[in-house]
C-alpha cells in the first residue's frame, strides 16, 4: 500500500516525506485566487486533488496543493522568486505531506551561493550555471524545471545538490477536453530516475501534464489521462524491447554448468556444499555432487567456489505494471518471480504477452486485481462496487480474465466480503487484502481470506474500536504506531488469534519495509532498505530515500514509534512460531526485499527460514512450485548465482553474480547497468 505523491518531476522520485517540528496548517497556506490555473490530481477511481498556479502582486510565483489518497493528506503551498535568467533565485515551501512538515528553503545570496534546507538535508555551493532540484513541493511546480530543460537542449542541466538532467521531446498527438481539442508531445526526462521519465508537453514545448495510474492534468482534461498514460506505456515498451532483446539471445542460452557450488535447497531448507548444477533448454538437466555432473558441447562451465546458486527471489508484494524498467531491475536484483497483489486487467495482459514474446524482461509471476466500495477513499487502479452484486460480478470479471487472485480493499463493505469471497473460490481464485474498515484481520479471514496483507492489518487484532472504524484513513499506520508498543503480543487473545490463523492455513505478508522507514527513520540517514543501493543510484533518488519519518502526534516521540515497530517484528516471529505461513513481500522497488528477509532473521526465522519465505513458500501459495522456487531436475531454470556464503550472510543476495531466468544466463553486471545502476551494491 505504498502512497503514491505526484513531486514535481525534477524533485525526487520517491515520495516527498518530510517532518519538521511545527508545519504551516491548512489554514496558514495561501489561498489560490479566481482565475488560477487549475490542475486534479485523478485517476480511474476518481479525483484525488487539486494544484493551482498564479502570480502573485510583486511578480513571484505562486503555487498551492491538496490531495488525499485514501486519507493520506498533502497540503503544500510554494513561492518562487525567479531571477532574470529564468532561474529559480528564492524558493520557499510550507505545509505537511502524508508524511510530516514540507518545509523546504532555498536561495541564492548576493555573493552567487545557493543555500537550502529541508528535513532530511541542507548545504551550499555556488550557484554557477546550476538549477535547483527540490525535494518536495506541489506538483505542478516542476513546470519551470521542465521548461529550462527543453531550453537547454541536448546539454542538459546540471543540478544542485547534485546531477544532470536532460529531455527528449516526441511527436504530438491530439486530445480532447473540456476546452476543446488540444496537441500534446510526450517527453522523456533522463538523469533523475532509474529510468526515463515521461511527462507531456503542449504545442509550445511547456509542462501540460503527467499521466500514470494517477495522473496530473489541466482541470477538464482528466478524461483524457488513460489515453495519454497508454501512449507512454507503449512508447516505453519499445525501448524496453530493444533491451530484452539483448539480453534473450540464442547465445545467452546455451548450456551451463555451475559446479563446486554452495547450494540452497529451498525443500529442505539446507544448504548443500560442493554440488553441481547443470541447466540445458530452460530447465534444470541434472544436479549432482561437484565434479559428478559433465559439462555437454559447448557448455559454459562457472567455477561456483565462493558463490551460493539458490532458486531465483519471489517478491509477493510486488505491484507490477506503469513501470517497464522497474521489472528490469527488479532481474537485475534477483527477482525471477513475483505475486502482484494489484495490478489493472489490461496492465497485466499487456506484462504477459511481450514477456511471452521476448519482447519484455521481467521476472514471471501471478496477478490480482483490487476490489474496492466505489468512494472517495477507494484504492486507485480498482475495480469499483456499490453492492454485493456488483462485487460478484468483479470476481467473475477478474476471473473471466485469467487473473490469479482477487484483493479486497480497506474502504469495502464489511458484510460484502463472505458472498464475494465465496464466489472466488468456487471460480479458484485466491482471496487476500487489506482489512476493511471496521473489520479485524479474524473477522476477515473468517468472512473468506486465505491470506492478508501487511503487518500493520495483523496488528489491527489487538487495535481500539476507533482505530478499526476507521482503517481506510490514514487511521490504519497511526494506531498501530501510536498503540503497537503497549500491545502484549503474548496474551491470551493473541495467542488464540495465531492458532485460529495457523489452523486455517492463513497465509501473511508482513511487508515490513514499507513501515520501517516510516516509523523509525528521523532524516540522519537513508533507511537500511536503500542504503546498500544509494552510491550506485541517480543522485534524486538516493535523495529521496533519505526521510525524517512519519510525523509524531499526541506527544509521542520517535521512540515510541520504534518501539511499536518492534513489535511489528516481533509479531512476525509469533506467527511464524505459531505455524502461520510467511510469505516475502515489498510493495516497493524490490530493492527491498534483502532487507526483509533480514527483518524476519531479527523476528527469530532462522537463515533458511527466510529464505524460503521468498522461495518455496510464494511458489507453493500461487501454485507454480511444480516449476519454480527450488532447484530440481525438470523446473525451470530460475536461479540465481551470487558472490559469498549466503549461509552465513543474507545480504550476500545482493550481490548478483549470474541470474538464470527461464534458462537465459544472464550477467549481473550488465543487468544492473541497464536498470540504471551505476555498479553494484554494497
Amino acid at each position: 500500500m505504498r502512497r503514491l505523491i505526484l513531486a514535481s518531476l525534477l524533485a525526487t522520485t520517491l515520495p516527498s516525506q518530510i517532518a519538521l517540528a511545527g508545519p504551516a496548517t491548512k489554514e496558514q497556506l495561501l489561498t489560490p485566487p479566481a482565475g488560477a490555473r487549475h490542475y486534479t490530481v485523478s485517476s480511474v477511481a476518481g479525483k484525488h486533488g487539486d494544484v493551482w498556479q498564479w502570480k502573485t502582486p510583486d511578480g513571484k510565483l505562486a503555487y498551492r496543493m491538496s490531495m488525499s489518497l485514501r486519507g493520506w493528506v498533502t497540503e503544500t503551498d510554494e513561492v518562487v522568486t525567479v531571477g532574470p535568467d529564468r532561474r529559480p533565485r528564492a524558493i520557499a515551501i510550507r505545509g505537511f505531506t502524508d508524511s510530516g512538515d514540507a518545509t523546504e528553503d532555498f536561495s541564492v545570496d548576493a555573493g552567487g551561493v545557493a543555500h537550502w534546507k529541508t528535513a532530511v538535508d541542507g548545504g551550499s555551493a555556488p550557484f554557477a550555471g546550476k538549477r535547483y532540484n527540490t525535494y518536495g513541493g506541489p506538483a505542478l511546480s516542476g513546470e519551470l524545471d521542465i521548461e529550462a530543460l527543453v531550453a537547454a537542449g541536448d546539454k542538459g542541466i546540471d543540478l544542485l545538490p547534485m546531477g544532470h538532467a536532460s529531455i527528449r521531446v516526441g511527436n504530438p498527438v491530439q486530445i480532447k477536453g473540456a476546452w476543446g481539442t488540444k496537441a500534446v508531445k510526450l517527453a522523456f526526462v533522463q538523469g533523475l530516475g532509474f529510468a526515463p521519465a515521461p511527462v507531456w508537453l503542449d504545442e509550445q514545448n511547456r509542462f501540460f501534464g503527467y499521466a500514470g495510474i494517477t495522473s496530473l492534468l489541466p482541470e477538464g482534461y482528466e478524461a483524457a489521462g488513460p489515453q495519454l498514460k497508454d501512449i507512454q506505456d507503449r512508447t516505453t515498451a519499445d525501448m524496453v524491447r530493444d533491451v530484452a532483446h539483448r539480453f534473450l539471445s540464442p547465445a545467452n542460452r546455451t548450456p551451463t554448468l555451475v559446479d563446486h557450488v554452495l547450494l540452497f535447497d529451498s525443500v529442505a531448507g539446507t544448504y548443500l556444499p560442493d554440488r553441481a548444477v547443470l541447466i540445458a533448454d530452460g530447465k534444470v538437466a541434472n544436479v549432482g555432487a561437484a565434479g559428478s555432473v559433465a559439462a555437454p558441447a559447448g557448455a559454459t562451465v562457472i567455477d561456483g567456489r565462493g558463490k551460493t546458486l539458490l532458486p531465483g527471489l519471489w517478491d509477493a508484494h510486488r505491484h507490477v505494471g506503469g513501470d517497464d524498467w522497474n521489472l528490469l531491475q527488479n532481474v537485475a536484483t534477483g527477482m525471477t518471480n513475483y505475486r502482484s497483489p494489484g495490478t489493472m486487467i489490461d496492465e497485466t495482459l499487456s506484462i504477459f504477452k511481450r514477456r511471452a514474446a521476448g519482447d519484455l524482461l521481467a521476472p514471471d509471476g501471478k496477478v490480482s486485481v483490487i476490489i474496492d466500495r466505489k468512494d472517495p477513499l477507494a484504492a486507485q487502479g480498482a475495480l469499483t462496487v456499490l453492492s454485493a452484486d456488483e462485487a460478484i460480478a468483479a470476481v467473475r470479471k477478474i476471473k473471466a480474465a485469467g487473473m490469479w487472485g482477487v484483493k479486497f480493499y480497506t474502504s469495502m463493505t464489511p458484510a460484502w466480503i463472505a458472498p464475494a469471497a465465496a464466489e472466488a473460490h468456487r471460480l479458484g481464485l485466491h482471496v487476500h487484502g487489506h482489512v476493511p474498515a471496521g473489520m479485524r484481520p479474524l473477522d476477515a479471514v473468517r468472512a473468506g481470506y486465505d491470506e492478508v496483507t501487511h503487518i500493520n492489518f495483523i496488528m489491527m487484532q489487538a487495535m481500539p474500536q476507533e482505530v478499526v472504524d476507521k482503517a481506510n484513513t490514514a487511521a490504519r499506520l497511526e494506531g498501530p504506531a501510536r498503540y503497537g508498543k503497549d500491545v502484549d503480543l503474548d496474551s491470551p487473545e493473541m495467542k488464540a488469534f495465531y492458532a485460529e490463523l495457523a489452523k486455517r492455513g492463513t497465509i501473511i505478508d508482513p511487508t515490513l519495509t514499507v513501515w520501517e522507514p516510516l516509523m523509525t527513520s528521523d532524516g540522519t540517514a537513508i533507511p537500511p532498505e536503500y542504503a546498500p543501493f544509494a552510491s550506485i543510484s541517480p543522485p534524486s533518488v538516493a535523495r529521496g530515500w533519505k526521510i525524517a519519518g512519519y510525523p509524531l502526534s499526541d506527544g509521542l516521540t520517535r521512540d515510541d514509534y520504534r518501539k511499536s515497530f518492534d513489535k511489528m517484528v516481533q509479531l512476525v516471529g509469533k506467527l511464524h512460531d505459531a505455524g502461520v505461513p510467511i510469505v516475502a513481500g515489498t510493495d516497493g522497488y524490490g530493492l527491498e526485499l534483502v532487507r526483509e528477509l533480514e527483518l524476519y532473521q531479527q523476528a527469530g526465522l532462522s537463515n533458511a527460514e527466510a529464505l524460503q519465505t521468498a522461495t518455496i513458500v510464494p511458489a507453493r501459495m500461487t501454485g507454480m512450485a511444480d516449476r519454480t522456487g527450488s532447484i530440481a531436475p525438470g523446473k525451470a531454470a530460475d536461479i540465481i548465482l551470487v558472490d559469498g556464503d549466503v549461509s552465513r550472510d543474507l545480504t550476500s543476495l545482493r550481490h548478483i553474480r549470474t541470474v538464470f531466468l527461464d534458462g537465459y544466463r544472464l550477467e549481473g553486471a550488465s543487468l544492473r547497468q541497464a536498470s540504471g545502476f551505476s555498479g553494484e551494491p554494497q
